[in-house]
């Protein structure tokens, strides 16, 4: 950004002041609340995340700083949970992404596992000598989460995370869903989420952040988005 394009001092400041005076009507509005979904701790929440959002931006912009934390905008939230009360089912959504860090690594460890079940001499026709085929020897022969803890023997690398916990009035029937597994996941239906994303962390770790719990009591977390 040039100079000329940058905010002043002055415009820095007034979004310092701006995001002052949102945290007060945040807080008066939470002590205020009538409920759970009341939408006025909702209206201050979002004008608070707009004015963190425009702060932040001038401060790096003026002075190439940040501030310590992360604020969700208002689009980001969740809805209002509408869910049953008391639900008597659960469904778990999960997606894990990873990057093919290692195709070599990741080849070899599915045709130690084919070679183990077949006992033979693997050939070019066989599923191992491919990436793709690899991969589907490996998330067939273990469990998803033995896979996120031993990623980096798979020569695979993490990516971003995410797990719902969303709600039902009755579990549905057997193979009601499976032609399409996750078209009907309802935002509405979440009663919690955890989330894992290399754009939380701060402190250049190689470890991932793991997002606090968002559920329909809340507000949304700093890094629950």
């Amino acid at each position: 950004m040039s100079d000329a394009a940058q905010p002043t001092a002055a415009e820095v400041r007034a979004a310092a002041e701006a995001v002052k005076t949102a945290l007060d009507r945040h807080l008066a509005a939470v002590e205020r609340r009538t409920g759970d979904d009341d939408s006025a701790v909702h209206e201050a929440f979002n004008q608070l995340a707009a004015a963190g959002e425009v702060y932040d931006e001038l401060l790096y912009d003026r002075y190439d700083e940040v501030t310590p934390f992360e604020i969700p905008g208002a689009d980001d939230a969740l809805p209002p949970y509408a869910g049953p009360e008391e639900p008597h089912a659960v469904s778990v959504l999960i997606r894990r992404d990873y990057t093919v860090a290692e195709p070599r690594r990741l080849l070899a460890q599915a045709q130690r596992v084919e070679a183990a079940e077949f006992e033979e001499t693997l050939t070019d026709d066989d599923t191992a000598t491919t990436v793709p085929g690899a991969l589907g020897i490996l998330f067939g022969e273990y469990e998803p989460d033995e896979i996120a803890s031993r990623h980096r023997e798979f020569g695979l690398e993490e990516g971003d995370s995410t797990l719902w916990v969303t709600a039902a009035e009755e579990a549905p029937e057997p193979g009601e869903w499976l032609g399409a597994p996750f078209e009907d996941a309802d935002p509405q239906q979440v009663i919690c989420r955890f989330d894992v994303s290399a754009v939380f962390d701060r402190d250049d770790s190689d470890e991932p952040h793991e997002a606090h719990e968002q559920d329909d009591d809340a507000e949304p977390d700093d890094h629950d988005r």
